[in-house]
């Protein structure tokens, strides 16, 4: 089981991964998939043998609002149709914890369920926020799941410059599934499960 000995350390460092990601030139990137209201880009990661995929879209609500809606949280499990479970194991500060999830099977079951033990951080970003993550070794693994690992990822939620009523909002996501999976129908699943996130969670804020 891995300890964290410094987590505020541990997370700064994850933050300031994110930040480069976000700083990275557009033409490194190339097209997984585009929606009218979604792209989603994707190039080779550095931290394993798969993709870091880049998602961006613009949603109509206020950052603060979008961001609830993200962060970890009982809310997450009622809109975010991947997601099965979510469980806070340990909270360090108030923008800081360690939180198990599960996710259904993907692609027809190709893909079956997942889970996942992740530090989640949120700190301040330019007018909005971002709220970053990577896994971690942690606690006993359920038999019933794959254990999938996720290399650090997050999301950038800011107001939009000439509109603060709607928000600008990025992600960079590179998950190792982990078992027997070829390649090509991880990039297809983690292409459309992006698509979707954006689609669930506008259908979440307009009911909210």
């Amino acid at each position: 089981m891995e300890v964290l000995p410094d987590a505020t350390a541990f997370a700064t460092k994850v933050q300031n991964t994110l930040i480069q990601y976000h700083s990275i030139e557009d033409d490194k990137w190339r097209v997984a998939k585009k929606m009218k209201d979604v792209t989603i880009w994707r190039k080779p990661s550095e931290e394993f043998n798969g993709y870091l995929f880049k998602a961006q879209g613009v949603i109509d609500d206020v950052f603060n609002s979008v961001m609830d809606h993200i962060l970890p949280g009982p809310c997450r499990v009622d809109w975010d149709s991947l997601m099965t479970s979510m469980d806070i194991l340990e909270q360090f500060e108030e923008n800081c914890c360690v939180l198990r999830y599960t996710t259904a099977g993907q692609l027809w079951n190709i893909i079956s369920p997942r889970e996942f033990v992740d530090l989640s951080y949120t700190v301040a970003y330019e007018d909005g926020l971002l709220s970053c993550g990577v896994s971690l070794d942690w606690g006993e693994k359920k038999p019933e799941f794959v254990r999938g690992y996720n290399h650090p990822c997050g999301w950038f939620c800011v107001p939009l410059k000439d509109n603060a009523k709607q928000s600008l909002l990025t992600g960079y996501i590179q998950t190792d599934l982990r078992g027997m999976l070829p390649q090509s129908a991880v990039d297809t699943a983690m292409a459309s499960t992006l698509i979707n996130f954006y689609g669930d969670l506008r259908k979440a804020l307009r009911k909210a």
